[in-house]
C-alpha cells in the first residue's frame, strides 16, 4: 500500500471505478474518513491540509475518469467526494476553534502574531477548498486524457449555491472566537509573557491533539449507539 500525503490513492481509485450509482453514500463516508485520518497525521497547516485535499481529489479523479457510469451519476459521486472532504475540513476548523479558545480563556491575546495567523487561515479554509479541489480535479482529468470539467462544474456550482459547512463553520467559529476573547480582556485574564509564548509554540500540536480527540469520541459514540 503505497500512502500519498496520508491517503491511500489506489484504494479510493479502486473504490470509485467499482462503485454504482446508489453507492454515493459509501463513497462521501470513505472520502471523509480517510481525509480526517489523513489531517490528523500532520500539523493542520494550510500548505498540509491542501496536499492531503490533493491527493483525494487525484484519487476520485482517476476513479471517476475510468468509471463506466454515466455524467449525471458520475456528476452525483463527485459531489459525495466534495461532501467527504467538507465535512472533513470542517471538523479540522472545529478543532482550530476549540485549541483558540482553551489559548483564550487561559488568557492568551489573539492579537499574538501565531494566533492571529490562525485566525486568517480559518476564514480561508473554504477558498482553500474550492481551489484545491479545481485544481487538482483539474490536473487528474488532464493526466487521464479524460477532462472531467462536465461533472467537476457541476459540483462546483451547486457547492458555491448553497455554500459549505466549511465555510459556515469557518464564519461561526470567528465570531465566537472574538467574542471570547473581549470577554477575556473585560474579566481581566491575561497571561505572562513567558507562558503566553508557550502555550503558542504548541498551537499547532495542540490542534492536532483536539482533532484525534473529537473523533475519537466520535467512534466512542457510534459503538455506543450500536
Amino acid at each position: 500500500m503505497i500512502l500519498k500525503n496520508g491517503i491511500d490513492q489506489v484504494a479510493l481509485i479502486n473504490k470509485f471505478t467499482e462503485a454504482s450509482a446508489k453507492q454515493g453514500e459509501s463513497i462521501r463516508k470513505t472520502v471523509h474518513e480517510a481525509t480526517l485520518k489523513a489531517l490528523q497525521g500532520r500539523e493542520l497547516t494550510l500548505a498540509n491540509i491542501r496536499q492531503v485535499l490533493g491527493s483525494v481529489t487525484k484519487a476520485a479523479s482517476a476513479g471517476a475518469a475510468g468509471s463506466s457510469l454515466p455524467a449525471p451519476d458520475v456528476e452525483n459521486l463527485l459531489g459525495k467526494v466534495f461532501a467527504g472532504m467538507d465535512g472533513a475540513l470542517e471538523q479540522a476548523v472545529l478543532a482550530n476553534q476549540r485549541a483558540l479558545q482553551q489559548l483564550v480563556e487561559q488568557g492568551v491575546s489573539l492579537r499574538e502574531t501565531q494566533l492571529k495567523k490562525a485566525l486568517a487561515d480559518i476564514e480561508k479554509m473554504e477558498d482553500a477548498l474550492f481551489a484545491t479541489v479545481r485544481k487538482a480535479a483539474t490536473a487528474a482529468g488532464a493526466a487521464a486524457g479524460a477532462p472531467l470539467e462536465g461533472p467537476w462544474a457541476g459540483v462546483f456550482k451547486s457547492a458555491q449555491g448553497k455554500g459549505t459547512d466549511t465555510g459556515a463553520q469557518a464564519t461561526a467559529t470567528v465570531e465566537r472566537l472574538m467574542e471570547d476573547a473581549q470577554k477575556s480582556m473585560r474579566d481581566g485574564r491575561a497571561m505572562g509573557l513567558r507562558a503566553s509564548q508557550a502555550l503558542i509554540d504548541s498551537y499547532s500540536t495542540l490542534v492536532s491533539g483536539v482533532l484525534i480527540g473529537m473523533s475519537e469520541a466520535l467512534k466512542q459514540g457510534g459503538a455506543a449507539k450500536r
